[in-house]
C-alpha cells in the first residue's frame, strides 16, 4: 500500500475528478453514435420515398445505406471503448479510495505513537470545549457536585484556570438560585401546616430541610420556627380557656379544655387542675339540668341526645348512673314505641 498514490489521469483528482471526466466521455459517445444510426436511417427512408429522383437520391440512399453499415459494425467497437473507460475509471475510484485509507492509518498510528501529553497538547482546544460543554450540562441538570470536578479538571489538567473560576461562579449562582427557591417553598409548606396545626407534619418537614441546607440559617431555623408557632398557639389556648372559665361559659371552656389536654405534660397541667375541676363540675351539673328540663317537657329527642352526652363525656358520675336507668324509655319515646305502663309513662 505504500506505492499506491492517486494516478492524476483525471481532472480534479480522486473520486470527484474521475466522475467528471469518463462518464460524460461515454455518454457522449453513445449519443454520436445513436445521433448517426437516425440520419442515416432517415436519409435511407427519404430516398426509398422518392421514386425517379435519379442519380441525386441514388447518392442518398447509399449514403444512408453506407452509415448504417459503418454504425452497425464499430457499435459493438464502441460499446467496448466505453465499458474499459468504466474499467479504467472504477479502478482509479478504487485507487483513491485505498490512498484515503493509507492515510487515515497513518495518521492514526502516528496519534498512537505520541504520549499522553503530546496528545493532550494536539486535543486540549477540542477537549475544553466538550468539558464546558458537559458543566453546562450538568447545571442545567442540577449536578453541582460533578461540574465542580470538571471545574477542576479544566483548570488543573488543562490549565484553563479562567475558564474554571467562570464555570464556578455559574455553579455557585445557580445553585444558590435554586436553593433558595426550594427553602422558600419548603417555608410555605410548613407555614400551612402550623397554620392547620398539623405539628408533627411541620416538624419533618423543617427537619428535612435543616438537613439538606445546614449551611443556611433560614434553613436550619425552620424547626424552631415551629417550636414558637406551637407555643404560641398553646398560650393562646390557655388564656382563652381561663377567660371562658371565668366569665362562665362553660360549653366553651370545655371544648377548649380538651384541646388543651394534648398541649400540656402533667406537669404543666397541674396549675389549671383545680379550674378544670370547676368548669367540668358546672359542665356536668349543666348538661343533667338540661336532661331533666328535658325529659319534663317531653322533648324525647333532645332528652336523649343529652344522655347520650352525659353517658360519654362523664361515664363515672353519679349523673350518668341515673341517665342509665332512664335512657331507654327515653329512647323508646323519642323513636314512638313507648309501651304503656313504663316508669316516665
Amino acid at each position: 500500500m505504500a506505492d499506491i498514490e492517486p494516478t492524476g489521469t483525471h481532472a480534479g483528482g480522486g473520486i470527484g475528478g474521475g466522475q467528471g471526466s469518463d462518464r460524460p466521455s461515454g455518454m457522449l459517445m453513445a449519443a454520436v453514435y445513436v445521433f448517426a444510426g437516425l440520419a442515416s436511417a432517415g436519409m435511407l427512408a427519404v430516398a426509398l420515398t422518392q421514386r425517379g429522383g435519379g442519380e441525386s437520391t441514388l447518392i442518398v440512399a447509399s449514403i444512408g445505406m453506407l452509415g448504417l453499415v459503418f454504425v452497425a459494425c464499430t457499435s459493438p467497437l464502441a460499446m467496448m471503448l466505453s465499458a474499459r473507460r468504466e474499467d479504467s475509471y472504477s479502478e482509479r475510484r478504487m485507487v483513491d479510495e485505498l490512498v484515503q485509507t493509507r492515510r487515515a492509518i497513518e495518521s492514526m498510528r502516528e496519534e498512537a505513537a505520541l504520549s499522553d501529553d503530546a496528545r493532550r497538547a494536539i486535543n486540549r482546544r477540542r477537549e475544553r470545549e466538550l468539558l464546558r460543554r458537559a458543566i453546562e450540562e450538568d447545571i442545567a441538570a442540577q449536578e453541582w457536585e460533578a461540574a465542580m470536578l470538571l471545574c477542576g479538571e479544566l483548570s488543573d489538567r488543562f490549565g484553563y484556570r479562567q475558564d474554571a473560576e467562570e464555570a464556578r461562579a455559574r455553579i455557585e449562582s445557580a445553585r444558590y438560585e435554586y436553593v433558595m427557591q426550594s427553602v422558600n417553598a419548603a417555608t410555605s409548606r410548613v407555614d400551612q401546616m402550623i397554620i392547620q396545626r398539623r405539628w408533627d407534619e411541620a416538624w419533618a418537614e423543617a427537619r428535612r430541610i435543616g438537613r439538606l441546607y445546614r449551611e443556611l440559617p433560614r434553613a436550619a431555623a425552620l424547626e424552631r420556627r415551629v417550636d414558637q408557632a406551637r407555643e404560641m398557639y398553646k398560650a393562646d389556648l390557655e388564656r382563652r380557656f381561663l377567660t371562658s372559665a371565668r366569665e362562665d361559659r362553660v360549653d366553651d371552656a370545655m371544648s377548649l379544655l380538651k384541646e388543651l389536654d394534648a398541649y400540656l405534660s402533667e406537669g404543666e397541667a397541674a396549675p389549671y387542675r383545680e379550674v378544670a375541676r370547676g368548669v367540668i363540675g358546672k359542665a356536668r351539673n349543666n348538661l343533667g339540668a338540661q336532661f331533666k328540663l328535658a325529659v319534663k317537657d317531653r322533648q324525647w329527642s333532645e332528652a336523649h341526645d343529652i344522655g347520650q352526652r352525659i353517658l360519654r363525656e362523664f361515664p363515672n358520675s353519679r349523673m350518668a348512673d341515673e341517665v342509665r336507668q332512664l335512657i331507654d324509655a327515653v329512647r323508646e319515646r323519642a323513636t314512638g314505641t313507648a309501651a304503656a305502663g313504663h316508669p316516665l309513662g
